[in-house]
């Protein structure tokens, strides 16, 4: 069943308050409630009073137990923007911009909640059934694979030998590369002008 609880007008900036609420997204809600305890910023105090009242909506109109709930969602969207101003320099005015959110958070009790100990035993389940190779036994398939990718060269390649460069090249290089003598004339004449 799922439970909701909104904290609407909220004077945060949503950009701000979603920093604490993607954190607790999908925990347990005594790990979301230490989490953002702990947390020094000003949308946590926002976020763990919402997140009181979802537990206390949840306890008193849908008799969940609280050890049993999960934060399915915590979603922060956009409010009104109070738009005040203030002086500037030379008459001017310069914009302020109050932010507001509204701090959504759903509460479920139907993710499973998952235990250090529900992990640990998953854990060990899958190296038993031997899921993972070890060095040894992944060594042996690597050797048998290398000497079928030497076979594979042909011999030939491994003979041909690379072209020298022919002496026509060479002299093409020489041709296209300008004299020193006319750089110097050039740089003559522009000095000139």
């Amino acid at each position: 069943m799922n439970v909701t609880s909104i904290y609407r007008y909220a004077r945060i900036s949503a950009f701000k308050a979603r920093e604490v609420t993607r954190e607790i997204q999908g925990l347990p809600v005594s790990a979301a409630l230490d989490i953002v305890a702990f947390s020094p910023k000003k949308a946590a105090a926002l976020v763990a009073k919402t997140l009181k009242s979802a537990v206390a909506n949840a306890e008193n109109n849908n008799n969940l137990r609280a050890d049993s709930l999960v934060v399915r969602e915590a979603v922060v969207g956009e409010g009104p923007t109070l738009k005040r101003f203030t002086p500037k320099a030379r008459g001017s005015a310069g914009p302020i911009r109050k932010r507001t959110s509204h701090i959504r958070i759903i509460l479920t009790d139907e993710i499973e909640i998952k235990t250090r100990e529900a992990r640990k035993t998953t854990k060990s389940g899958a190296k038993k059934s031997g899921s993972r190779k070890t060095k040894s036994q992944a060594a042996p398939v690597k050797a048998a694979q290398r000497p079928e990718e030497e076979k594979q060269v042909s011999p030939p390649e491994q003979e041909t030998a690379r072209p020298e460069p022919s002496e026509t090249a060479q002299e093409t290089k020489v041709a296209e590369s300008p004299k020193p003598e006319e750089s110097t004339e050039k740089a003559s004449h522009h000095a000139g002008e």
